[in-house]
């Protein structure tokens, strides 16, 4: 038997490591290829980096664009009638399926090895291989390459830039055509041009790419549909566990697709990295063109767009009074362009089918305002307004704004409850609101204990969905927890009192933030996390980047907008924050508190032995750390709660662990057969 299994082994561990033999047709897979860019930068191949990072975006693209292609001709060739029978309509759901499963295999090869995971889903659409990228090309020499993916990157990421991209024109051999957005859309890029165009007085030219922009809108429109129709998350519910019968299993995945495709408009509205869409984003295009065909002499198109915008806005005062001016002066009417007119009929009916199919599945679904009226200047000209195009974005959501829900009764000042404690900045002093800076709230033997713990407890990429590099590629992170640092512990693996301190050091900071500022509520821990970030060498030079980027602790913040939206994938039960450091023996890592827009500093805080940072963890205070370019740091991190609904699972079992042990009073010696 032992042989056998021996013989097995060997012929497998033999399989494993012969190539695989892929079909002509087959592409590789752009996961696989990402994970072997980001293995390369670990070990400082950045040749290899732009290898596998550049294949693994032109990759990414191609399957994205056979989707769309395959759908769309998949589409056309097994259209759908209204008037078909139940065997004919699902005659051609079946053959549509059968050809869209031929197209892409027949391009892509089987469609199993091109399912990826959400978290490379949100890096590629984060654009984190081009921050790569920039890295690797750096190194490698080639700066103008280097600025490209940059720009491309930190179009998308606003929040993470930490030097202006003004560097990279300092460097040799770059200059301004060198800053590409290699990932610009096309409706947008359009857009934005002619906006500029439109704005120097050049109306002619501003016609041909505002033309553009919307051509480009509605392949775009098409595109993002077609990409709706897979697997689909309504509101948290899975429908395949959720309803038995073929009509009710039909009804509530097509409301997830409607969903999805209703949502394009708000999609094509937004720029990558950011959250609020430009308000009335497609009927701004109809407005640009009726004056700027108007400027070019050309009143039948003026007449046209004007009408176009009214199906948008109805009864729009100065909009009405421009079609009856070109009304007037052409001496008859004119009709709305086509493609909106069906646009909108389709916007409606869709609407209303998912008014249906949502009370089917026990979900409200609100309609977002998405043609929120921009007004229109009402100067001289009737010229159309938002003409500072990308400058002005206004969130047309009915979301949570955190920034609004002000606390009441805010306080500050109350006891520090430890005689060794210092309290060095308030409020005033950082520049905010419920902010706090003490220093001594721990020893330096203490810190000696804690980082000690944390060398050998912590797993890279611990509470980061183990990933090793999750907010920049030039630092490692490292986590542990209470409970695990205990389980440690009573295994022997580390002193027992190690763990204990973290216990009693985490309990002890939510005791002075709870009453510093005064709470009438108990604070409860959320999460508590014992982490580590450390330089990795040799991919200092040239950063740019932040550590941790600017964000706020229970909302996602929308740097353009001013906003800080409280709403998931934030954790919006997090209501105080507090950051214990535990070490000052490093390069950079200051922690720093922003402004709204995520840029301007408003106070910074450099990390030492027992100094703690406390906050509130709403969007009135965004902050970040600087980038780590040598040496390791650590702190305990910890999120509090006021709602005892939303208590840390870990934190409540290791509560009843220490609470075991002190009963049997095992601190020194302990049973290891007992079970923790």
């Amino acid at each position: 038997m032992v042989v056998h299994f021996l013989q097995s082994w060997g012929a497998l561990t033999v399989l494993l490591h012969m190539p695989v033999l892929l079909p002509a047709a087959t592409l590789e897979p752009y996961d696989l290829l990402y994970s072997s860019g980001m293995d390369a930068f670990q070990r400082g191949d950045y040749a290899d980096v732009v290898r596998y990072m550049e294949k693994a975006l032109e990759n990414f693209a191609q399957v994205r664009q056979t989707k769309i292609r395959c759908g769309l001709g998949c589409r056309d060739q097994h259209k759908l009638d209204a008037t078909a029978t139940d065997l004919q309509l699902f005659d051609a759901i079946l053959r549509r399926a059968a050809c869209l499963n031929d197209c892409t295999e027949g391009k892509l090869g089987p469609s199993s090895m091109h399912k990826v995971s959400a978290d490379v889903e949100q890096d590629f659409h984060r654009r984190i291989p081009y921050n790569y990228l920039q890295l690797a090309y750096l190194k490698l020499k080639q700066p103008d390459k280097a600025a490209a993916a940059a720009h491309t990157y930190f179009q998308a990421n606003p929040e993470h830039i930490e030097i202006n991209l003004e560097q990279y024109k300092a460097l040799h051999g770059v200059e301004e055509k060198d800053f590409i957005n290699r990932e610009a859309r096309p409706h947008q890029r359009a857009f934005t041009a002619a906006v500029q165009l439109y704005d120097n007085g050049n109306y002619e030219a501003s016609v041909v790419l505002f033309e553009e922009a919307l051509t480009e809108y509605y392949k775009a429109d098409a595109a993002c549909r077609v990409l709706c129709e897979g697997p689909q998350s309504f509101r948290d519910h899975d429908h395949v566990l959720y309803r038995y019968t073929l009509s009710e299993l039909i009804s509530d995945h097509y409301t997830q697709v409607l969903n999805c495709k209703h949502g394009c408009v708000r999609d094509l509205a937004t720029r990558p990295g950011r959250l609020s869409p430009m308000e009335s984003y497609l009927p701004l295009h109809y407005d640009y063109l009726q004056f700027a065909y108007f400027q070019v002499n050309n009143l039948e198109q003026a007449l046209c767009c004007a009408l176009t915008y009214l199906l948008f806005h109805e009864e729009e005062e100065f909009m009405t009074e421009n079609v009856e001016y070109y009304t007037e002066m052409l001496g008859h009417g004119g009709q709305p362009r086509q493609d909106a007119v069906h646009y909108l009929k389709r916007h409606k009916k869709e609407l209303e089918l998912l008014l249906i199919g949502s009370n089917n599945l026990g979900v409200p679904y609100v309609e977002e305002n998405y043609w929120s009226s921009s007004g229109g200047r009402d100067d001289e000209h009737r010229i159309p307004s938002g003409t500072d195009g990308w400058m002005e974005y206004v969130p047309i959501s009915k979301k949570k704004n955190s920034s609004l829900v002000m606390m009441q009764q805010l306080q500050e000042g109350g006891s520090l409850l430890y005689d060794s404690i210092r309290l060095v900045k308030n409020s005033v002093a950082l520049n905010g609101t419920q902010r706090v800076l003490f220093d001594d709230v721990i020893s330096e033997d203490e810190c000696s204990d804690l980082r000690h713990l944390a060398h050998i407890t912590t797993s890279t990429g611990d509470g980061y969905r183990g990933k090793v590099s999750p907010h920049t590629p030039n630092e490692k992170f490292e986590g542990t927890t209470v409970l695990k640092t205990l389980k440690y512990g009573y295994e022997g693996r580390v002193p027992l009192r190690s763990a204990r301190l973290f216990y009693d050091v985490s309990e002890k900071a939510r005791k002075i933030i709870e009453s510093y500022f005064m709470l009438n509520s108990t604070l409860h821990f959320s999460y508590t996390h014992l982490v580590c970030r450390t330089a990795v060498p040799d991919q200092q030079e040239h950063r740019n980047d932040l550590s941790h980027p600017i964000h706020a602790d229970n909302c996602l913040l929308d740097p353009e907008a001013s906003e800080c939206w409280k709403e998931p994938p934030a954790y919006t039960y997090r209501d105080y924050s507090a950051l214990l450091y535990l070490n000052g023996d490093f390069e950079g890592g200051d922690f720093i508190f922003t402004k709204m827009d995520a840029k301007t500093i408003t106070a910074s805080v450099k990390p030492r032995c027992g100094r703690m940072v406390g906050f509130s963890s709403g969007g009135e205070n965004p902050h970040g750390v600087r980038a780590v370019t040598r040496g390791q740091r650590c702190a305990v991190a910890i999120w509090f709660t006021l709602d005892p609904l939303y208590r840390e699972l870990e934190r409540l079992q290791a509560d009843e662990v220490i609470q075991a042990l002190e009963n049997q009073h095992q601190w020194d010696h302990i049973n290891q057969k007992d079970e923790l």
